[in-house]
C-alpha cells in the first residue's frame, strides 16, 4: 500500500482557540481537579487545583502579561523543568495573544541565544539562578528582551501584582480576537545536526491533532484519567499530552525529576503515562536486576517469557491456551502485579514515542498487564502522526494514520505526511520550509517506511542515515540498533561503515545495569566500563546481543565488528539531544579515532 488516509473526526472552527477548554471547563465543571500540584509550602503533598482556579490564575498572569507590554504576536519564550507553573504561564501566554517559545531548561548558552534572537522573543520566564545567568550574560544581543522573570524567586507573583492595574476584560478581548489560524507556539527541533529550526504551530495544528487523538484514545481520557507528566514539556510530544488532558478534563501532575519517579508514580497513582522507551527499558531492566540480585532471577525470566508469550497469543486466532492463561495468572500474582504497583497500582496504558520501542519490550509490558501503545510523529507534525490505540494494535508498527492524517509512502521509501496537523513552515527560514513541503501541502519527513495491507505504518530508517557500503550495499541504522538497545546491559549504539568495506557498531554500557553484571561477575562494584572494554566476559554478553540483532538482516548488511565504548552517551557530554535522540555527527566526531581504528587493523 502506498498511501492510507482517516478522515477527520472533529474539524477545527476559524473561532476556536486553545484557551477555549480552560473557560470552559471553568463554566461547565468548575470544581473539577484539573491539577495535582506539589509545591514547597504544601511540604510534599499534592494539591489539588480546581478547573475555576486554574481559569484564575491564567487570567491573573495574562493580565500581567498585558501589562508588562507584551502585545498580540509577541513571543515570550519559558526555560523550565516540567512543574505546574509551565502549564499556567503557556496557557496565560495564548490567552494574552501571544505565542510560546519553549526552550529545554538544559540548553547551552548558545541555543539560548540562537533561540531568543532567532523568535525575536520580548520576554522570558526562567527557572533557576543559573538560568537567570546565562540571560543576563546575553542581554547585549538580545535588543528585543525586554522583561526576565525568574519561577523560583517569585517571578509568576510578580507577574500577577504587575497585571492588577489591568482588567479581567483585557484579557476575554486578546481572546476573542485570536483564531485558529494565528500562531501559538514556535518550537524549536532539537535537532541531531545543524542549528534548530523554530517550527511554526497554529492554534488549528495543535487542537487538530488533539481533538481528533483524544477520539481515539478516548478511555484514555474518561472518568478518573489521570496522569503525571515527567518528560519536558519544551518537547512537542508532552505538550500534546498537556493539551490533551486539560482539553478533556483529566488531571495532570506534574514532576521535574525522575529520580523521585517512583514515589512520585505512587503518589499520584495515575491511570495512564507517556514516555519514551528509554524509561520503559530502565523499568524493565531495574525490575530484572532487583530479582536477580534477590536471588528470584530465574523467576523473573520465566515470568517474561510468560508474559511475551501471552501477549503474542492475544494476537493469534485462538488466543492463550489454557496452560499459558494459567502461568500468566501465577506470575501475574508472583511478579507482574508487584510491577504495576512500582508504576502507581492503577497504570493500565501508556503511549511511547520519540524512538522505537522494540516489539519484545512491548510484549512484555501488553503481557505484565500495561498496554504500551507505540505512536511516531515530528515536532512539524504537531506531533503525532500515527499510533497503535485500543481498536487496532499491531505490535512491531507505529499503528495507522491518526484520525485527519494522510500518509503517503514516496517512490524512494520517504514517508510524506498531509493534513491539518502538519505545521506552517520553519520561522523565518522559508528556504528550509521549501525544503519539506511541497505545493500541496505534503511535509517530507526524511523518514523511510512502509505501509501494510492494512494501513499500519513502519519506519524503515531515516534518509539522511542511510549508509552506504564500499560494495554498495544500503543499510538502515535503526533496525540493528533497535535490537541492540534490547539487550538489558546495552544502552545506545551507533552503527559505522559509510563508505568502508563492512558495518561496525559502538557500543555503551547502561549505567544502572552495570552494577549488577559487574557482581555477577567478581567484579568490584567501583570498576568502570573503561577499565573492562576489553573483558572477555563482557565482549561475551554483548557477542550475544549483536548475534541476536545480526538475525534481522542479511549478511553483508550484519554488524562484523563492534566497539564497546567507555562511557555512556548524554546530553551533557553532547551525543544526545534533550528528547534523548542519539547527534550522529557528534557521535562521529568525538569517536572519530575509535571508527578509524575498526578499519585500520
Amino acid at each position: 500500500m502506498r498511501e492510507f488516509s482517516v478522515p477527520p473526526v472533529v474539524t477545527i472552527a476559524d473561532t476556536t482557540t486553545l484557551t477555549d477548554a480552560v473557560w470552559d471547563n471553568a463554566r461547565v465543571s468548575p470544581e473539577n481537579v484539573s491539577f495535582l500540584r506539589r509545591t514547597a509550602a504544601s511540604a510534599g503533598t499534592w494539591l489539588p487545583v480546581t478547573a475555576a482556579e486554574f481559569q484564575a490564575e491564567v487570567v491573573s498572569v495574562a493580565r500581567g502579561l498585558i501589562a508588562a507590554g507584551v502585545q498580540a504576536g509577541d513571543r515570550v519564550a519559558l526555560m523550565s523543568k516540567t512543574r505546574y507553573e509551565w502549564t499556567l504561564i503557556d496557557y496565560a501566554i495564548w490567552a494574552a495573544g501571544a505565542v510560546t517559545v519553549p526552550i529545554y531548561e538544559t540548553s547551552s548558552a548558545e541555543q539560548v541565544s540562537w533561540i531568543l534572537s532567532d523568535s525575536g522573543a520580548v520576554a522570558i520566564f526562567v527557572e533557576t539562578n543559573a538560568h537567570v545567568l546565562t540571560v543576563t550574560g546575553l542581554r547585549d544581543d538580545l535588543p528585543l528582551l525586554r522583561e526576565v522573570w525568574q519561577l523560583d524567586t517569585g517571578g509568576v507573583d510578580a507577574v500577577r501584582a504587575e497585571g492588577e492595574r489591568i482588567q479581567p476584560e483585557e484579557v476575554e478581548e486578546r481572546r476573542r480576537k485570536a483564531r485558529a489560524g494565528d500562531l501559538a507556539t514556535i518550537i524549536y527541533t532539537s535537532g541531531t545536526t545543524g542549528r534548530p529550526k523554530g517550527c511554526e504551530l497554529t492554534h488549528r495544528n495543535l487542537l487538530t491533532e488533539v481533538l481528533n487523538a483524544v477520539v481515539a484514545f478516548d478511555h484514555l481520557f474518561k472518568g478518573e484519567s489521570r496522569t503525571l507528566l515527567f518528560l519536558p514539556l519544551a518537547h512537542a510530544f508532552a505538550r500534546l499530552i498537556q493539551i490533551a488532558v486539560v482539553t478533556t478534563r483529566a488531571t495532570l501532575a506534574h514532576t521535574p525529576d525522575t529520580r523521585t519517579l517512583l514515589p512520585d508514580l505512587g503518589e499520584v497513582q495515575p491511570t495512564f503515562l507517556l514516555s519514551v522507551p528509554r524509561v520503559f527499558e530502565k523499568v524493565y531492566t531495574g525490575a530484572k536486576q532487583k530479582a536477580e540480585a534477590g536471588g528470584r532471577g530465574a523467576i523473573f525470566a520465566r515470568a517474561e517469557a510468560t508474559a511475551i508469550a501471552y501477549s503474542e497469543a492475544l494476537e493469534t486466532k485462538g488466543g492463550p491456551g489454557l496452560l499459558l492463561r494459567a502461568q500468566h495468572a501465577l506470575f501475574d500474582r508472583l511478579v507482574y502485579a508487584k510491577l504495576r504497583a512500582a508504576m502507581g497500582g492503577k497504570c493500565t496504558d501508556a503511549v511511547s514515542g520519540g524512538a522505537p520501542l522494540g516489539a519484545r519490550l512491548a510484549h512484555f509490558f501488553r503481557g505484565i498487564g500495561v498496554l504500551v501503545m507505540e505512536g511516531y510523529g515530528l515536532t512539524e507534525t504537531s506531533p503525532a502522526v500515527a499510533a497503535n490505540i485500543p481498536s487496532a494494535i499491531r505490535i512491531g508498527t507505529i499503528g495507522r494514520p491518526l484520525p485527519s492524517v494522510t500518509v503517503r509512502i514516496a517512490d524512494d521509501s520517504e514517508i510524506l505526511v498531509k493534513g491539518d496537523i502538519v505545521f506552517r513552515g520553519y520561522w523565518k527560514n522559508p528556504d528550509a520550509s521549501r525544503e519539506v513541503l511541497d505545493d500541496d501541502g505534503w511535509f517530507r519527513t526524511g523518514d523511510l517506511g512502509v505501509l501494510d495491507g492494512d494501513g499500519f505504518l513502519s519506519i524503515t530508517g531515516r534518509k539522511k542515515e542511510i549508509i552506504v557500503t564500499a560494495g554498495g550495499k544500503n543499510v538502515a541504522p535503526a533496525v540493528l540498533e533497535d535490537r541492540l538497545r534490547a539487550h538489558p546491559l546495552i544502552s545506545q549504539s551507533v552503527l559505522v561503515g559509510d563508505r568502508q568495506p563492512f558495518i561496525a557498531a559502538l557500543i555503551t554500557v547502561d549505567e544502572e545495569a552495570w552494577p549488577g553484571w559487574l557482581a555477577a561477575h567478581g567484579h568490584g562494584a567501583e570498576t568502570t566500563v573503561a577499565a573492562l572494554r576489553e573483558d572477555p566476559a563482557l565482549r561475551a554478553e554483548i557477542q550475544t546481543a549483536v548475534d541476536e540483532a545480526n538475525k534481522a538482516v542479511s549478511g553483508a548488511e550484519a554488524i562484523k565488528v563492534f566497539r564497546i565504548v567507555g562511557r555512556d552517551f548524554t546530553e551533557e557530554t553532547g551525543e544526545l539531544t534533550p528528547s534523548l535522540k542519539v547527534k550522529r555527527n557528534v557521535v562521529h566526531k568525538t569517536y572519530a579515532d575509535e571508527i578509524a581504528a575498526i578499519y585500520t587493523k
